[in-house]
C-alpha cells in the first residue's frame, strides 16, 4: 500500500483489502518488534562469519562459528536468516572417475578405509592433484594428519616428478618429527618409486597404499582436494602457476589449518583440535605420579628404538613352523607386558 499510495487513496486500498485505515496507520507507525531487532543483529553477525570464511560456510559451520563466539541461537533460525539474506555455502561438483583399477601392490593397505587416529602423527594420508591456470598446470602434493585433518606437509611444482612428493613428505617430517607413523597414499608412480621407499625406511615411516582406481581407499585426502576445489579453485581463475601457488599457500596456511571448521572433529579447526588434544595430555600427566611417568617414558623410548616396533601385522614375517627358538621381538614384547603390569600396580 505504501508503494501505491501515490496512485490510489489509502482509504480505497484499505476498503478493497479489507483493512481499516486506522489499523494501517497504526501498523506503519509501530516500531519493529524485539524479535525483528534481534534478527537484524543476528543477520549482521551471520554476514561477518560468512565473509570471514571467504563465502564458503553453510548453515552448520556458521552456526558453529556463532556458538564459538558465545551466541546461543537455533540452527533452523540461522538457516532461515541466511536464506532471507541470500547467503549460502559452496557445494562440490559431481565426482568423476579418471583411473582404471589394476592388480598388484607395492605396499600393504594398513588403513583399510579406517581413517581414524587416536592421536596426531599416527596416520598420514597423501595424494597429488592438479591446479589449472592459463599458462599451464600446477601440481600440488599434500600430506594430511588423519587425527586433526591438518595439512602437515605440502609442495607445488609444474612437473609430476618424484621430487614433488618427496618435498611434501620431507616438510611433514621436519615439522612433526614422528616415529612409526603410517603414510597412506595411492599407487602413483611417485609413491611407488625407489627414492620414496628409501626415504620412508630412513625416517621409520610405514608406507601404506590403497588399490588402483578406487578413491574410497584414500577418501580423506580426496575429501581435502574436494574442499580445495569447491572453496578455492572453482571460484577463481589463475593466469599463471605463480598466482595459483600464492592463492593455495594462503588457503592452506592462512585459512584451512588455523581457521576452517571441520564437522568430523567437532567443528574445530585443525590447529585448535591439536591444541585441545595437547591440553588434555598435559592435564592427564599432571594427575599421574612423576615416577610412574618417568618409567612409562623410559619404556616407550626403548620400544621406539627397537626395529620391531615399526612392524605390524601386515608387514611382519611369520616364524618358520619348525623353528624352536622364539621369533625375533618376542622378548621385547614379553618385557613390555611385564613392565606394563608393574606400572599398573604402581598406579593402583
Amino acid at each position: 500500500m505504501s508503494d501505491h499510495q501515490v496512485d490510489y487513496p489509502i482509504a480505497t486500498m484499505c476498503r478493497l483489502l479489507g483493512v481499516s485505515p486506522s489499523g494501517y496507520y497504526a501498523w506503519a507507525k509501530r516500531q519493529p518488534s524485539r524479535r525483528a531487532r534481534t534478527d537484524a543483529a543476528l543477520v549482521a553477525q551471520i554476514r561477518t562469519a560468512h565473509a570471514a570464511s571467504r563465502g564458503t560456510y553453510g548453515v552448520p559451520r556458521v552456526h558453529a562459528e556463532l556458538a564459538a563466539e558465545g551466541i546461543r541461537v537455533g540452527r533452523k533460525r540461522v538457516a532461515r536468516l541466511m536464506s532471507q539474506a541470500g547467503l549460502a555455502g559452496v557445494s562440490r561438483r559431481k565426482f568423476v572417475t579418471t583411473t582404471v583399477k589394476g592388480d598388484g601392490r607395492q605396499a600393504p593397505d594398513l588403513v583399510e578405509r579406517n581413517f581414524t587416529a587416536e592421536a596426531p602423527d599416527r596416520l598420514w594420508v597423501a595424494d597429488i592433484t592438479y591446479v589449472p591456470s592459463w599458462a599451464g598446470f600446477l601440481y600440488l602434493a599434500v600430506v594430511l594428519d588423519a587425527f586433526s585433518r591438518r595439512v602437515v606437509g605440502w609442495a607445488m611444482a609444474t612437473t609430476l616428478a618424484t621430487q614433488l612428493v618427496l618435498d611434501a613428505f620431507n616438510m611433514a617430517l621436519l615439522t612433526r618429527r614422528p616415529w612409526g607413523v603410517i603414510h597412506h597414499s595411492d599407487q602413483g608412480s611417485q609413491y611407488t618409486s625407489i627414492a620414496f621407499g628409501h626415504r620412508c625406511r630412513e625416517a621409520g615411516v610405514r608406507p601404506s597404499m590403497g588399490s588402483v582406481g578406487d578413491a574410497y581407499d584414500n577418501a580423506m585426502c580426496e575429501s581435502f582436494f574436494a574442499t580445495l576445489e569447491c572453496e578455492l579453485l572453482a571460484r577463481h581463475r589463475f593466469k599463471t602457476p605463480a598466482e595459483a601457488r600464492t592463492a593455495i599457500f594462503q588457503f592452506i596456511e592462512g585459512f584451512y589449518n588455523p581457521r576452517r571448521r571441520h564437522s568430523g572433529i567437532g567443528y574445530l579447526s585443525p590447529i585448535d583440535c591439536e591444541r585441545r588434544h595437547q591440553a588434555m595430555i598435559v592435564v592427564a600427566d599432571d594427575d599421574q605420579p612423576a615416577a610412574v611417568l618417568a618409567a612409562v617414558k623410559d619404556a616407550s623410548r626403548r620400544l621406539r628404538q627397537s626395529p620391531a616396533a615399526i612392524l605390524d601385522r601386515h608387514c611382519a614375517r611369520p616364524p618358520h613352523p619348525d623353528a624352536g627358538a622364539a621369533p625375533q621381538g618376542t622378548e621385547l614384547k614379553n618385557s613390555w607386558k611385564q613392565e606394563g603390569k608393574m606400572l599398573s600396580h604402581q598406579v593402583s
